[in-house]
């Protein structure tokens, strides 16, 4: 029997001694023992602190103590994390991650290789030098790819992502800007000129046949019609004089 048990204690305690602290605690609440110096002290906790699991049954709540290296635990031999220099796997807390995976210091779990990966190389670009395309006979052309998936610290390293080659092209000039630019106006002013020079010729060529079809249509009108020459064949055919 507890020296000084009371019914009316303070803190979510059912019921307490001076000297103990909880003997039992409001329900839905945890039972956990705290040590103070070299006395233990029963406190009631609405969840149990780091380091416990809570475990329910009919007559009280507990919280019990998780394995010496988790810092937190779903059960006692299920670890939710670990403490510090351990890393979580599979619920477990390892100095060292098991064959395959790697230590993630960021999160302090062991979690899966991750190699990098690229996409596919773009095409060969234009052969140039000095940014030109011309005026040269030996360039370079390069192709590009994009890295997609970054590896993780122990996964392979990315490859290059550039890649150049040496090129020969049919030497040819420059064209100045201005000047083709010039070339370009006068040829289209030209071909405009002479779009409009063959427009003007046809427009005569019809003008001068409508003229002549308007000629001959009143030359028509105003000519006499040709009598019809009488048949002289007929003038000249035998009469009968049998009567």
């Amino acid at each position: 029997v507890h020296p000084n048990v009371s019914q009316g204690c303070q803190g979510g305690c059912a019921t307490c001694s001076d000297y103990n602290g909880c003997l039992s605690c409001k329900p839905r609440l945890f039972f956990v023992l705290e040590r103070i110096g070299m006395k233990q002290i029963g406190v009631c906790l609405s969840s149990c602190p780091s380091g416990y699991y809570g475990t329910r049954y009919p007559d009280i709540n507990k919280c019990a103590k998780c394995k010496a290296d988790c810092d937190t635990c779903f059960t006692r031999n299920f670890c939710t994390k670990c403490k510090s220099g351990f890393y979580l796997y599979s619920g477990k807390c390892l100095e060292k991650c098991p064959d395959g995976l790697e230590a993630n210091n960021h999160t302090m779990e062991c979690t899966s290789i991750v190699h990098c990966e690229t996409s596919e190389w773009s095409p060969w670009s234009p052969c140039m030098k000095k940014g030109k395309t011309c005026g040269f006979k030996r360039g370079n052309e390069v192709r590009v790819r994009e890295i997609v998936q970054h590896p993780s610290t122990r996964g392979n390293p990315c490859p290059a992502t550039t890649e150049s080659r040496k090129c020969i092209v049919q030497r040819k000039r420059c064209q100045k800007e201005g000047k083709g630019k010039k070339n370009r106006e006068e040829k289209r002013k030209k071909s405009n000129k002479d779009e409009s020079k063959e427009t003007r010729q046809e427009s005569k060529g019809r003008a001068a046949r409508r003229q002549n079809r308007e000629q001959r249509e009143n030359n028509n009108k105003t000519q006499p019609k040709k009598r019809k020459a009488p048949n002289k064949e007929q003038d000249l055919a035998p009469v009968d004089t049998a009567h």
